[in-house]
């Protein structure tokens, strides 16, 4: 016997939409993307603290200048201006482990390593181990953001604030100490890293946190194609690296 297909998200009368149960009709108007975001991925609407730290996680993630899935989105309007939805698409199959998808390996690290444990024995532990590998410690060391992320600064207060600074955030923080004790130099909690902690506390699945950077960056994608449809710049972009890869056939070695 088949099962029966069934989905808990969403579903239509003649007359009524109803999204997790909620009549869309009572959700316009009163509620934000992000609680509506909130709702689809807890089923139930945040309370004002759930509310206030959720979108600033998102809100996060929403711009980050000219990445590799900006440009991407960029030159695949350039070459298919009909299907801005291609574009964004192009722009998102990017979000990979260096460029936001690393929340989802650092909300897995905290989400799997041990509680019962003394925090800083485990943050220890999962560094040597990350060392002994030779791998990067995922939500750690930022090429810019060198001594502090502005980012992470700001999103532990909040999760202070609204009451979301509990194990995961303790054991982040402890896992970049004890990051930048054993490589003798800076390596501060990264955004991705204070967002993995803080969904964590949030209780979201590892699962789906790479989803909120995906989610968020559609927005600004969206955002760089105006940009381009007004201040192109896919072209140039394409001219200057077709040339400079090719290089100057009238120019000998330097």
């Amino acid at each position: 016997m088949k099962r029966k297909l069934r989905s808990k998200l969403g579903r239509s009368t003649a007359d009524q939409i109803f999204v997790r149960g909620h009549d869309l009709t009572e959700l316009l108007g009163n509620v934000s993307l992000g609680d509506v975001a909130y709702l689809e991925l807890t089923g139930r609407l945040p309370n004002a603290k759930e509310s206030a730290m959720f979108n600033a996680l998102v809100v996060t993630l929403v711009e980050h200048g000219l990445t590799p899935s900006t440009i991407a989105a960029r030159l695949t309007y350039y070459g298919a201006p009909e299907a801005l939805q291609a574009a964004v698409a192009a722009g998102l199959l990017g979000m990979g482990d260096r460029f936001g998808g690393s929340i989802e390996q650092a909300a897995r690290m905290l989400q799997e390593a041990p509680h019962d444990h003394d925090p800083r024995t485990t943050a220890v532990r999962i560094v040597a181990d990350h060392r002994a590998r030779k791998e990067p410690i995922p939500g750690i060391g930022h090429p810019t953001h060198k001594t502090a992320d502005p980012r992470t600064t700001r999103l532990f207060e909040l999760a202070a604030e609204n009451g979301f600074s509990r194990h995961h955030v303790d054991l982040m923080r402890l896992i970049g100490k004890e990051a930048s004790k054993a490589a003798g130099r800076d390596l501060p909690v990264n955004a991705t890293g204070a967002i993995a902690a803080i969904a964590s506390e949030m209780e979201l699945s590892w699962r789906i946190t790479r989803g909120l950077a995906v989610m968020a960056r559609a927005i600004g994608l969206v955002a760089h194609l105006q940009e381009e449809m007004e201040e192109p710049m896919a072209a140039e972009i394409w001219s200057r690296a077709e040339a400079e890869a090719q290089g100057d056939a009238n120019s000998g070695p330097d």
